[in-house]
C-alpha cells in the first residue's frame, strides 16, 4: 500500500458486468487486458483493473517504487490490492493524467520497455507539461538498441524535440543544464548512424578547459594528457559500444576523441561530429569548429551556459554562435530545462534553485 484511503473493491462489481460497464462508456478497456472506470461510490477515486500479474509487477517496480513516484508526480495516493489499482486525490485532472500514465506504460512493457522510476517521473513530467503526450510517441522511438540489447530513447519533450533535430538538420545545437542528456542522445545518435551506414566515423571532441581549478602540468604523453577532458565522451562511448569493440574503432581511427585544438585545418567529410561543453569555446574556436565541416557530415553542438569556465574577459562562442546562427533553417537549436533532468531527482530541484539565485541577483 502506497498511503492511500480504504477503496471500494472491485469484487463488488462481478465479471459479467465490466463488458456492460465499458458499452456505457464508464470504463476505457485496451487490448492487453486493462480496464479502468470510476469508483461509483466515493468522489475522488479512480479504479484500475489489470489482468496481467507479471505486467502489472513490472509496472509497480521493486516494493511498489514505481507506484511511489506516480503518487509524488501528481500528488495523489496510490494503492494497490491484487490486480486492482486505486488512484486517490483531490483534482480530477491529476487522476486522470495518472490513470493514463500506468494504462499507456502498462501497454509499453510488451515492446520491451523497462519501467523504471526514473521513467515513470519522466512521464509524469510530460503529461504535467502536455497533456496531449502519448508515451508511446514519447518513449516508443528508439534511437540505438545499445549494450546488451539497452535501447536508448528520448525520455522527456526536450529529449524527443531534440532527437528530431538530430534527424532532420545538419548542425544541431543542445543547450541546456546538466543531465539532459544532450551528450549522451548526441553519442547514441552518432552509433546509430555510423552503425546503419550513414556516417564513415565519429569524430568527438570538447576544449581543454579547466572547470573553476588550475591542475597543473599532467604526467604523461599528449593523449594521456587530454584524456581527463574527453572522459565523459569515453563513458558515453563505453555504455553503447562494448569495450573491446570500442578500441578497435579507436585504433582504426573510426571514432576518434580528440581536444577541440586539434581540429584546426582539418576537413571532417562523411563524419558525425559531436562537440562538448560548448560553452568553454571562444568565439574564434566556434567559427574554426563550424567550419571544419565536409561533404556529407553532421555536427551536434552541446552545452550549458550557466557554466561557463572561460576567463571573465572572453565571450562564450556558444552564446555568440546562437545570436549568429540562430536564424538559418538548416541549423537547429533545442533548449533543454529542469524538466529534461534524467538523473537523479535533485538534480532538477538543485538546478531550479540555483536559476532562482541567480535571477535573485545573488552571490
Amino acid at each position: 500500500m502506497w498511503g492511500g484511503p480504504e477503496s471500494t473493491s472491485l469484487d463488488a462489481f462481478p465479471h459479467h458486468e465490466v463488458p456492460e460497464l465499458y458499452s456505457r462508456g464508464e470504463s476505457l478497456p485496451s487490448k492487453t487486458g486493462f480496464g479502468i472506470k470510476t469508483s461509483p461510490t466515493q468522489a475522488g477515486q479512480v479504479v484500475l483493473l489489470f489482468r496481467d500479474a507479471d505486467k502489472l509487477r513490472e509496472l509497480s517496480g521493486e516494493l511498489g517504487r514505481n507506484f511511489k513516484v506516480l503518487g509524488r508526480g501528481f500528488g495523489i495516493k496510490v494503492t494497490q490490492r491484487g490486480e486492482q489499482v486505486v488512484l486517490s486525490g483531490d483534482d480530477q485532472e491529476d487522476l486522470e493524467l495518472a490513470a493514463r500514465a500506468l494504462q499507456e506504460l502498462y501497454d509499453l512493457i510488451d515492446g520491451g520497455l523497462q519501467i523504471q522510476p526514473s521513467l515513470v517521473q519522466q512521464s509524469c513530467r510530460a503529461l504535467s507539461k502536455d497533456p496531449d503526450t502519448r508515451l508511446a510517441s514519447l518513449f516508443g522511438e528508439v534511437i540505438y538498441a545499445g549494450r546488451r540489447n539497452k535501447p536508448v530513447f528520448p525520455r522527456s519533450l526536450g529529449q524527443r524535440t531534440y532527437f528530431h533535430a538530430m534527424r532532420n538538420h545538419d548542425v544541431v545545437f543542445g543547450i541546456g543544464p546538466a543531465g539532459t542528456g544532450k551528450t549522451y542522445l548526441a553519442m547514441a545518435m552518432a552509433v546509430a548512424e555510423l552503425m546503419a551506414g550513414n556516417v564513415s566515423r565519429i569524430v568527438l571532441c570538447r576544449p581543454a578547459v579547466e572547470a573553476g581549478e588550475k591542475l597543473g602540468y599532467l604526467p604523461g604523453d599528449l593523449a594521456e594528457k587530454v584524456n581527463p577532458y574527453l572522459r565523459p565522451l569515453y563513458d558515453a562511448l563505453y555504455d553503447m559500444v562494448d569495450f573491446n569493440r570500442t578500441e578497435r574503432l579507436i585504433e582504426r581511427r573510426v571514432i576518434e576523441v580528440a581536444p577541440l585544438a586539434f581540429m584546426r585545418g582539418r576537413t571532417l567529410s562523411d563524419a558525425f561530429v559531436i562537440l562538448d561543453e560548448a560553452q568553454n569555446t571562444t568565439v574564434e574556436q566556434m567559427k574554426m569548429f563550424l567550419t571544419r565541416l565536409g561533404v556529407g557530415s553532421k555536427a551536434v553542438v552541446t552545452g550549458d551556459v550557466t557554466q561557463i569556465d572561460l576567463p571573465s574577459r572572453q565571450r562564450s562562442g556558444l552564446v555568440h554562435a546562437r545570436g549568429v546562427l540562430e536564424r538559418l533553417e538548416r541549423i537547429g537549436f533545442v533548449d533543454f530545462d529542469h524538466t529534461d533532468v534524467v538523473r537523479h531527482s535533485l538534480v532538477s530541484e538543485i538546478i531550479q534553485a540555483y536559476a532562482k539565485d541567480a535571477g535573485e541577483g545573488r552571490g
